[in-house]
């Protein structure tokens, strides 16, 4: 769930318009995060929700309308927005995420969340971002989606493309060129999954 969705739920639930500032209070941040956070279509955390839920005294969620989905996260892996990573540990831990944050979320597929390094995929995904990823199950590259993968023995998270003979690998920051993996090497690209939420760091 992005956080301008956030403000419109808990105006429905409260019957009275709710302000940036008024949310901003309620999470214990200032007015311009939350304005810049709006801006950037940011996701809310699960502890976010707790905290508007407890300030303004609603539930924003009822069990028949949404459910908890445990993510096994990576806290030692990390896919760079930037030059490239080397993912150098798998231990993971399971935590709880409100299925309503993941997008086309479901049952049967398979998630896990890992952080993000770098820059060059903001504002959209930031340095120390947490990245839920539904993991690739043979399906077709989706074009224009953001997908964390691994080529020349390195993890990235970019937008792909598909063009006639190659995959096209964009960046949101302007300051990064956009890359291309011909055909020829195409066997070197190995696809994780595609990003279905960011949680966004706050520090």
């Amino acid at each position: 769930m992005k956080i301008d969705e956030l403000i419109n739920l808990i105006s429905s639930k409260t019957g009275y318009s709710i302000s940036q500032s008024m949310l901003a209070e309620s999470l214990g941040i200032t007015r311009q995060t939350v304005c810049n956070r709006v801006k950037n279509q940011s996701e809310v955390t699960v502890s976010e929700l707790q905290k508007a839920e407890k300030y303004f005294k609603i539930k924003l969620f009822d069990s028949s309308d949404s459910e908890i989905a445990y993510i096994d996260y990576y806290s030692d892996v990390f896919a760079s927005c930037g030059e490239g990573s080397i993912v150098f540990s798998s231990s993971k831990t399971k935590l709880p995420i409100s299925a309503s944050m993941i997008r086309g979320y479901s049952k049967s597929k398979l998630y896990s969340m890992i952080n993000a390094t770098g820059n060059s995929m903001s504002p959209t995904i930031e340095d120390g971002d947490k990245l839920i990823v539904e993991h690739w199950n043979g399906e077709q590259i989706q074009d224009n989606k953001i997908y964390v993968f691994c080529y020349n023995n390195e993890f990235f998270v970019k937008r792909l493309s598909k063009n006639i003979d190659e995959i096209i690998i964009k960046s949101d920051n302007p300051e990064y060129r956009t890359r291309t993996i011909p055909s020829k090497s195409l066997d070197e690209l190995i696809l994780i999954g595609k990003i279905v939420a960011a949680v966004k760091s706050l520090d």
